[in-house]
């Protein structure tokens, strides 16, 4: 597979992937193929030790994701996917990126150009989102008599709720600006085009300079505690501290803390 990447690239060096969309001529929206492509990538991700965090972008200036590509999820006439009935079956973007996936390390995206529709699954589901300052996003299911549902429920976590209803309800008759979507907190940074992803390495090298089982534990515990309410979100960030923040793993720093300081953390 790694070798038959069609609409994908892949290239990982330094602790880091890099991940890029790669079907500019159709504004890089994702098909069937695309969909199968990112399963295995994001298992050689999980299973790659030496990956630490990963960036997610897509190809060319016009567009980092536009959604769904209809026409490409027909799969070839007498191709099975494996699937005994309708509820085993693979929706559309159902294994798009990390977390669908079940990989805990921590993913940046770095939005070039639109992102609308469909595209917001890899928002959702993303720990850091910056983007260029040509970006625009928009949800363009209500404009096409579609109901706009997984994307803006998958924002709930991000912006206030006035901003995902407007985005909603407005389809293609406003597109939120790199500005505002910084302003509303969708995006932490916005850069130049060209400064896009030398930012995310950036961060990326940030990252990776740090113990990747202490990352990958505050990745799993941040997303986990989403999932339910505080009083058993804390719960769950003290199980999550206990389970990693072991003399063993402290230890994992290099000599960076003496004998006395590697002693069980205690949350404050």
């Amino acid at each position: 597979m790694a070798q038959d990447l069609e609409t994908l690239t892949y290239d990982k060096r330094n602790h880091r992937a890099l991940i890029t969309l790669n079907r500019p001529e159709v504004m890089n929206a994702f098909n069937l193929r695309m969909q199968e492509e990112l399963k295995w990538v994001w298992q050689d991700v999980r299973n790659d030790d030496d990956v630490r965090v990963v960036i997610l972008t897509g190809a060319g200036e016009k567009a980092f994701c536009t959604g769904i590509d209809l026409r490409g999820w027909e799969r070839p006439e007498g191709e099975d996917d494996g699937s005994t009935d309708l509820w085993h079956a693979e929706e559309n973007g159902s294994r798009l990126t990390a977390r669908q996936n079940d990989v805990w390390k921590p993913v940046i995206t770095a939005v070039n150009g639109m992102c609308c529709g469909g595209a917001f699954y890899f928002i959702d589901d993303s720990d850091i989102i910056i983007c260029s300052e040509n970006a625009t996003f928009f949800d363009s299911h209500v404009s096409y008599g579609l109901v706009a549902a997984l994307e803006p429920i998958g924002l709930l976590h991000r912006i206030p709720f006035g901003e995902i209803m407007r985005i909603a309800l407005t389809g293609l008759d406003e597109r939120v600006s790199a500005q505002k979507a910084q302003q509303i907190g969708l995006v932490s940074e916005v850069v130049p085009l060209d400064d896009l992803v030398p930012a995310a390495e950036r961060l990326a090298e940030s990252i990776a300079s740090h113990p990747p089982i202490a990352v990958q534990g505050t990745v799993k515990a941040m997303w986990r505690s989403l999932e339910v309410g505080r009083t058993a979100a804390m719960e769950l960030g003290h199980h999550y501290a206990k389970r990693g923040n072991t003399e063993e793993n402290i230890g994992t720093l290099g000599g960076q803390l003496s004998r006395k300081d590697r002693r069980p953390w205690r949350l404050r």
